[in-house]
């Protein structure tokens, strides 16, 4: 049977192919872990219109009995739109690598295009996933950023807002006892203000850690000073700390963040942090439908996955990954930063 007669079996159809891979196993994301971090927003077009809106309350000016209240006017409003991107990729399956299992029969042929259609999606798959972290590490930071390092949307400049200056951390045994507290305190009070509401009760701020940060805040006598006599003392030295792992101080979730493996493609700079909020849902992720005609004015999904044939030569197929993401950070004025010498 021929290789293309194969491929347009009903298994391989776009609509099949895109909800198989939803199937795959996870490929770890941190970021993507946070509850109430990014929400998803499935949209029916390729722009995103963002509206802002000033809901700041004002002091009202005492007037005399009888006499008329003062008007105010509706709410001043901005609408922009905002291109979502594309993340795109292929990897091209040849007659000649899978010859010897079309001996076999038909049967067969299918079998084993199957798994071999199914590895290069898994493959694909972990590169956009490493891809969209990238973009969440960015948009948590307000600025997203693309694999070359170009920026694709800096949302404190789309939103008139100015990026905060760096606070800069002294975690040395000279360091007067307090001062983290005192800074944890200050960035907890600018962002909830920032905020203006937005999150309630359910707000919870976070702290993304570069390793020599993590070190050095966790083994700063401040810190280590308030565990010292805490009736777990001996299990939190093992707990607080470690590698990569997450511990409460100070109102903050505090975390080592671990990136790729060379600590530099998708990671926070070794002496840095990164602070943001999560439940405030400044963080919505928009997915818009893809390019194709089956999926015209549909709601967006996370992937779409499909099947190009070579139909003039019959000697290669595509297998192609699509996805429409828009990582949008609606408040970066909230977010905040800070580094150690």
């Amino acid at each position: 049977m021929a290789i293309m007669d194969v491929f347009m079996n009903d298994a391989f159809s776009a609509r099949s192919l895109t909800a198989a891979v939803d199937r795959y196993n996870y490929v770890p994301n941190f970021l993507e872990t946070i509850p109430n971090l990014f929400v998803a927003k499935p949209v029916r077009t390729a722009e995103v219109w963002i509206e802002e809106r000033d809901f700041a309350p004002v002091l009202i000016q005492t007037s005399p009995r009888g006499a008329a209240p003062s008007q105010r006017g509706g709410d001043q409003r901005k609408a922009r739109a905002f291109m979502t991107t594309r993340i795109a990729d292929a990897s091209r399956i040849w007659a000649h690598e899978i010859q010897n299992v079309r001996a076999f029969g038909e049967e067969a042929a299918m079998k084993d295009l199957q798994l071999e259609v199914a590895r290069r999606q898994m493959k694909m798959k972990a590169d956009f996933a490493l891809t969209k972290e990238n973009m969440r590490l960015g948009a948590v930071q307000g600025k997203v950023v693309d694999a070359d390092g170009s920026i694709i949307y800096d949302w404190f400049e789309e939103f008139g807002q100015s990026l905060p200056t760096e606070r800069v951390f002294d975690f040395s045994a000279s360091a007067t006892e307090g001062d983290i507290i005192k800074a944890a305190n200050a960035i907890r009070r600018r962002m909830i203000r920032n905020l203006k509401g937005l999150g309630g009760s359910g707000l919870t701020i976070h702290a993304l850690c570069g390793d020599d940060f993590w070190d050095a805040f966790t083994t700063s006598p401040e810190v280590r000073k308030t565990y010292q006599y805490a009736l777990a003392a001996k299990d939190l030295q093992n707990d607080v700390g470690g590698a990569w792992e997450s511990f409460r101080y100070g109102q903050i979730m505090w975390h080592n963040y671990r990136g790729t493996d060379d600590n530099s493609t998708v990671a926070v700079g070794a002496k840095k942090v990164a602070f943001f909020p999560a439940g405030a849902n400044i963080f919505p992720v928009a997915h818009a439908p893809a390019e194709k005609f089956e999926f015209v004015n549909t709601p967006g999904q996370e992937v779409y996955s499909w099947i190009v044939p070579d139909r003039d030569r019959d000697m290669w197929a595509d297998i192609e990954q699509y996805s429409y993401p828009l990582h949008v950070c609606t408040m970066p004025q909230a977010l905040d930063r800070g580094k150690i010498n």
